[in-house]
């Protein structure tokens, strides 16, 4: 079966984390809802859409290394209001970043990846890959 060979153990592990140490032990509910991510199998491969609202095309990167998708965005914003006389009233700055990883197997090229991104939501296509079986033990037979 491909599915653990493409994403390993630790993808599951997302999914599975004890809500109750969430609370106490990560960072604040608005960067844990970030890049939620809905994995379907297709008959040809694996579809992934992660959520990136605020995020532009630009802010956007996907690598791939060592059977390692890595899809990471990082977002700076800046707010400047001055009044007629050029004092500050309001200064707020922003600036924030979030990667996460994919198990997706050495023998996926990058061309092979197809990614688009819209509305807020990176679609991405990770087709699967024929895994080479290795031949079972045969004897043979010794005359005498």
């Amino acid at each position: 079966m491909l599915l653990p060979d493409v994403f390993g153990d630790k993808f599951f592990s997302d999914f599975l984390d004890d809500p109750w140490s969430k609370r106490f032990f990560s960072a604040p509910a608005v960067q844990t809802q970030q890049m939620r991510t809905d994995v379907k199998e297709t008959e040809t491969g694996y579809e992934l859409q992660i959520e990136l609202p605020g995020y532009k095309k630009e802010d956007v990167n996907a690598d791939l290394k060592d059977g390692y998708l890595t899809i990471s965005a990082s977002h700076s914003e800046n707010k400047d209001e001055k009044d007629t006389e050029g004092s500050y009233i309001r200064r707020e700055r922003y600036s924030g970043s979030c990667s996460r990883s994919f198990y997706v197997g050495k023998t996926i090229e990058p061309e092979d990846i197809h990614a688009k991104f819209e509305d807020g939501i990176l679609k991405l296509d990770v087709p699967k890959k024929e895994v080479k079986k290795v031949e079972e033990k045969k004897s043979i037979a010794i005359e005498g």
